[in-house]
């Protein structure tokens, strides 16, 4: 049997600890890694992203098997767990760095992600326009350590348990045939 080549997908939806928690969730999906993107800062540290001065977004980078798992449902899973709707922002976090982003990483995902955000304004799933960037990934940056695995290593941190709990929970609801 042959084995599948992974493929890479970059999202920015806010913080990315709450991208990390769900996606890992997902069946075909092999690793997600919190990171950087979208700056021009080489080698960005938490500090400097998070001040808004390095330009980057707050994004994951998620490993997945396309033979389990399409690009397509992951679109699904990015847009239906943060408001793309909101210009630098999602909930309580505001800036630059938690704006709303897919970092493509061939010309095919590019053209799948601006097909996506058209069908969803087309049957006006949001209220407000899709602010969503689409771009492409120049360079991806490892956050440090410490984020890594943020929820599964701090469940009993108060932002864990306000913000990420509620996110997880709806994706359960709506995605539990995609969990694994």
């Amino acid at each position: 049997m042959e084995e599948s080549k992974l493929q890479s997908a970059v999202f920015g939806g806010g913080c990315f600890w709450c991208g990390e928690a769900l996606f890992e969730r997902l069946r075909g999906v092999e690793s997600v890694v919190s990171g950087y993107a979208g700056g021009a800062k080489e080698n960005p540290t938490y500090k400097e992203v998070s001040s808004g001065k390095a330009k980057h977004a707050e994004v994951i980078r998620v490993e997945y098997d396309p033979t389990i798992i399409s690009y397509g449902i992951l679109l699904s899973v990015f847009f239906s767990t943060h408001d793309p709707t909101t210009l630098n922002r999602q909930g309580g976090d505001v800036g630059t760095q938690y704006r709303s982003a897919i970092f493509y990483t061939d010309e095919q995902q590019r053209e799948d992600a601006k097909k996506f955000v058209k069908k969803l304004e087309k049957e006006k799933v949001f209220e407000n326009p899709i602010v969503t960037e689409i771009q492409p990934l120049t360079k991806f940056y490892e956050a440090e350590e410490y984020h890594q695995e943020y929820y599964k290593n701090n469940k009993e941190a108060l932002y864990c348990k306000v913000v990420i709990d509620p996110k997880i929970q709806k994706l359960q609801a709506t995605y539990a045939h995609l969990l694994k």
